[in-house]
């Protein structure tokens, strides 16, 4: 499922802005195998700044699974902020996203990804994002703005990053374990 438009440039502008300032870190996968991402990762904290961009999510999460995934969920977890940089050749294997952090086991598993395109397509060369879920791969659009949502179950993969940076803000939506 993917949108176009839901943010406008100067709202994207503000986001990236926010997000910018914040520190990377190198990312971690909570299963420990590092082998299959290079990737610059930070953290992007419900606060007074980001109330709106939280709301916002949460209310397109409500909508898209409504209309179309219908999972009994319970909220967002914190907004992951993802930098591919080319001069590193960033990229991120085949993997899924469903299941919990190891480190808050509180924390319900995700079962929606939602992935919120930053950067323009044209300041990158590579770094797709590719979703093997109905179709054999799906490629996502590059435009600035557009934001696709999958299941968090969905075996996907963003290939290597050849020249530039590409910037995504990448959202969950958790809820109880599937019955």
């Amino acid at each position: 499922m993917c949108w176009h438009g839901l943010f406008g440039p100067a709202r994207l502008d503000a986001l990236e802005r926010i997000c910018d300032a914040l520190a990377l870190e190198q990312a971690r996968l909570n299963s420990g195998v590092s082998s299959i991402r290079t990737t610059y990762v930070a953290w992007v904290h419900r606060n007074d700044e980001t109330e709106e961009l939280y709301r916002d999510m949460e209310a397109i999460v409500l909508r898209l699974n409504a209309e179309l995934f219908r999972f009994d969920l319970t909220g967002l977890t914190t907004l992951q902020y993802a930098v591919y940089d080319g001069g590193q050749g960033g990229f991120f294997d085949w993997h899924n996203d469903y299941g919990r952090n190891r480190d808050d086991p509180g924390q319900e598993p995700r079962k929606i990804t939602l992935s919120l395109q930053l950067s323009d397509g044209a300041a990158y060369d590579g770094c797709d994002l590719e979703i093997r879920a109905a179709h054999p791969v799906d490629v996502a659009p590059r435009e600035r703005g557009s934001l696709v949502a999958f299941r968090a179950s969905a075996l996907h993969r963003v290939t290597p990053v050849t020249r530039g940076r590409r910037k995504a803000l990448v959202v969950w939506a958790a809820g109880p374990e599937f019955r």
